[in-house]
C-alpha cells in the first residue's frame, strides 16, 4: 500500500479515529490531584495497550510518581530513527461551572471536540500514535523506526522523566524527537514552531502579626502583610513592562534581524487579537511587537493571590499572612537557578517593615531553539504542506515544554515542534477543544512526515 493509498484508508476510517479520542478524553487523567491517581494510571494502560494492539513493544515503566510508556516499532537498517514525545496527563478542569459541558464528557459540537486534553495534549499526541497504527495495519513496514516515550507528569513539571532521561539514554537514542503540543500561526496559517521560552516558578508568603486583628484596634500601628505582598510583587516590574531584578536581561538573547523580518511579514491584527481574549487593548514591554512579546521576551505574571478573609460579606481585618503564585517567562540563554538568586535579592531590599517572606522555589526551565535548517524540519515542512493545503510559517511559542532542552542535551538530537491545535483551543481552560478536522489532518500530515523522514538517510 503506498503512502497515498494509506490516507484514503484515514479518510474513509475517520469516525473510528475521533471514537478513539473521545474514549481517551473521558479518563480524567489529572496528575497534580491525587484523587486522581487510579484515572492516571488507566489513562496510561489506554494508550500502552493501543500500541501494542498495533504490534509494538511497549513497556510501562514506573516512576516515583505517575508512569511513563516506552514503545518502540522494529529497527530500520540506514533509516533515521524518531522519538515521539507526548503526556497523558491534563490540567485541572475547574472552574467547572464555566464549561458548557462537562470537562470528561467529550462532545462535538461546530466541528470541534470539546474536553479537556482535547489539544493538549491527548488529541495532538493520538495523531502519531494513529498513523503509525494504521501504517502497521495496513501490513507494510514503516521506512523508519518509530519509538514512542509517553508520560503523564507533564503539566506538573516533568521532574521523573527529567531525573530518568539519562539512564534512558541508549533505550531512546534518535536523530529527531517530534512533539505536538503547540498550535498553528492562525485557523488555516499550519506552523512549525522552533522556540520555546523557559520558566520559573515560585510561591511567595508574607507574615505579619501572629493572628488576625481587627483593622479598626490595630490599623495604622500595624504592616498589613497583603499590603506589603502587593508592594513586593508592585516593585518587580515598572510601568514600561520591564522586569526589576538585578541581572535579569544580562542574558537574553536579541533577536536576529532574519527572524524580525519574518515576524514582522506574519499577519498580526493587534485589535482582533484583543478581542479574540476579551480585552480592551493589549499591553506588555514597551519597543516590542505583540509576537516578539509572546515569543521572544521574558515575562513576571501573577498567577494566584491569597490572602485574609473570602468568604460571603465583608471582615475587617489586618489578616496575619499573604501569599500569591507567580511565574517567569525564559528565553534562551536565561538561568532559573540565577533568576532566583537575583529575586531573592530584589525581595531583600523590597521588603517593608513589620513582615517577615519565605519563597518556595517550583519546577524552572530553560528555553530552546531548534535547527531550522536540518533536513528533518524540511521534511516536517513538506508533510505539512501536504495535508493542510498551506506551506507552514516558522514561529517560536511563548509556552514551556520543560524536557525539550533536556532532549536536545542528552540525546544530541534535532526537536520538530508541529502544532495541529489553534491558539483559541482553551488550554489550560475552560471547555478546551480541538477542531476535528485538524486532528484528522494532523493524523494524515503525521502518516506523510514518516514517509518523507524515511527518506533520508540515517544521522543526517
Amino acid at each position: 500500500m503506498s503512502v497515498s493509498e494509506l490516507l484514503d484508508t484515514l479518510q474513509s476510517d475517520q469516525q473510528r479515529l475521533l471514537d478513539d479520542l473521545i474514549q481517551w478524553l473521558r479518563i480524567p487523567s489529572v496528575s497534580s490531584d491525587s484523587r486522581h491517581i487510579d484515572d492516571t494510571q488507566k489513562a496510561c494502560q489506554w494508550i500502552a495497550d493501543k500500541l501494542s494492539g498495533a504490534g509494538l513493544s511497549v513497556e510501562i515503566l514506573p516512576t516515583e510518581g505517575h508512569p511513563m510508556v516506552l514503545a518502540e516499532t522494529p529497527p530500520v537498517p540506514g533509516a533515521p530513527t524518531v522519538v515521539v514525545y507526548g503526556h497523558y496527563d491534563v490540567q485541572p478542569a475547574e472552574p467547572l461551572n464555566q464549561w458548557t459541558t462537562p470537562p470528561f464528557e467529550p462532545e462535538v459540537r461546530d466541528g470541534n471536540l470539546y474536553a479537556r486534553g482535547a489539544t493538549d495534549d491527548k488529541g495532538q499526541l493520538l495523531t502519531h500514535v494513529q498513523s503509525v497504527c494504521r501504517w502497521l495495519e495496513t501490513g507494510r513496514p514503516l521506512p523508519l523506526q518509530i519509538k514512542f516515550l509517553i508520560e503523564g507528569e507533564e503539566e506538573i513539571g516533568s521532574a521523573n522523566l527529567e531525573r530518568l532521561l539519562p539512564e534512558l539514554r541508549e533505550r531512546l537514542a534518535c536523530d529527531c524527537v517530534v512533539i505536538s503540543d503547540s498550535s498553528q500561526y492562525a485557523d488555516g496559517q499550519p506552523a512549525i514552531t522552533y522556540g520555546l521560552r523557559g520558566i520559573a516558578t515560585y510561591e511567595l508568603q508574607v507574615d505579619g502579626p501572629s493572628q488576625d486583628l481587627h483593622s479598626g484596634s490595630f490599623g495604622g500601628a500595624v504592616m498589613n502583610p497583603a499590603i506589603a505582598l502587593t508592594q513586593m510583587l508592585s516593585s518587580l516590574i515598572d510601568s514600561e513592562g520591564r522586569i526589576q531584578i538585578p541581572g535579569y536581561y544580562d542574558d537574553v538573547r536579541d533577536l536576529t534581524d532574519t527572524e524580525r523580518r519574518q515576524w514582522q511579514d506574519l499577519p498580526q491584527d493587534d485589535d482582533a487579537f484583543a478581542k479574540a481574549i476579551g480585552v480592551d487593548e493589549l499591553a506588555g514591554e514597551l519597543g516590542f511587537s505583540t509576537n516578539e512579546r509572546r515569543w521572544a521576551r521574558p515575562t513576571f505574571d501573577i498567577n494566584g493571590l491569597t490572602s485574609g478573609h473570602q468568604g460571603e460579606g465583608g471582615k475587617t481585618i489586618i489578616p496575619a499572612t499573604a501569599s500569591a503564585k507567580f511565574s517567569f517567562r525564559l528565553v534562551p540563554d536565561q538561568d532559573p537557578e540565577k533568576v532566583t538568586a537575583g529575586l531573592r535579592k530584589h525581595l531583600d531590599q523590597h521588603t517593608p517593615t513589620g513582615v517577615r517572606w519565605s519563597l518556595k522555589c517550583g519546577h524552572g526551565a530553560v528555553g530552546m531553539l531548534a535547527n531550522t535548517d536540518s533536513p528533518f524540519m524540511k521534511a516536517a515542512s513538506d508533510a505539512i504542506e501536504q495535508a493542510f493545503g498551506v506551506s507552514p510559517v516558522l514561529i517560536r511559542e511563548g509556552g514551556s515544554i520543560p524536557i525539550v532542552t533536556r532532549f536536545q542535551e542528552v540525546l544530541g538530537c534535532d526537536c520538530l515542534l508541529l502544532g495541529w491545535g489553534l491558539s483559541d483551543d482553551n488550554a489550560h481552560s475552560p471547555n478546551e477543544k480541538f477542531r476535528v478536522d485538524d486532528y484528522f489532518r494532523g493524523i494524515q500530515a503525521s502518516a506523510i512526515l514518516w514517509d518523507e523522514i524515511g527518506k533520508l538517510n540515517a544521522n543526517t
